[in-house]
């Protein structure tokens, strides 16, 4: 069973202040007598459940399309972690985890057609706990891994530091803390600065990463 934890894309999904919000424009139409429907669209990278680049927040980083697509399927772990709204996620709150890819269900963003700046996020140190423990990917349920407020982004450069893949926006309400496997395959874009994602988890029969 696959179960889907990403946001629906359209014109009401909230997106980071400044961002382009989506929208979609239909240019031909089989209603209006065409021989098939096509259509475009404008969006922001970030979109909903995303795959940050590294040149999103490093200068001269990578685009998303170098990543390893080893990193976005395989063994994870969600983690339910409370999480008081805009505070950030300490070591001290991490479960003795093991796995390669951590999905962490903060609870502090809701509502993905209205955006709150005061969710949670994650320590920079945090990121280096999970980076020691062999992490590659850390996933999370709100815009962004750094609090709101902070654009001065330091945790962001801490999963630059440690070379740890990020996967924001996700949708975790409705996922049983515990193991999976994940498929989260960003797009190929050529120097991309983030790309949204069609993130999934598979349900594993027993807790082996």
């Amino acid at each position: 069973m696959l179960i889907d934890i990403s946001p629906p894309i359209a014109s009401t999904l909230a997106v980071y202040p400044g961002d382009v919000a989506f929208m979609k424009t239909t240019d031909t139409s089989i209603e209006a007598g065409d021989s098939a429907t096509t259509s475009h669209f404008t969006a922001t990278s970030h979109l909903g459940a995303h795959v940050d680049g590294a040149c999103h927040y490093t200068h001269g980083g990578a685009g998303v399309d170098e990543w390893p697509l080893e990193r976005f399927v395989g063994p994870c772990e969600v983690l339910k972690i409370e999480a008081t709204p805009g505070s950030l996620i300490m070591p001290s709150q991490l479960p003795p985890t093991t796995s390669p890819r951590i999905l962490i269900n903060t609870g502090t963003y809701p509502d993905y057609a209205m955006f709150n700046a005061d969710f949670a996020a994650l320590h920079p140190d945090t990121v280096c706990e999970l980076a020691s423990r062999g992490v590659i990917l850390i996933g999370i349920d709100t815009p962004s891994v750094d609090l709101f407020q902070d654009t001065t982004l330091p945790t962001h450069h801490a999963f630059a530091e440690h070379n740890i893949t990020i996967l924001e926006g996700l949708l975790l309400s409705h996922v049983k803390p515990g193991f999976y496997e994940l498929i989260a395959l960003p797009l190929r874009i050529q120097a991309g600065d983030a790309s949204p994602v069609r993130a999934v988890l598979r349900a594993k029969l027993h807790s082996e990463n």
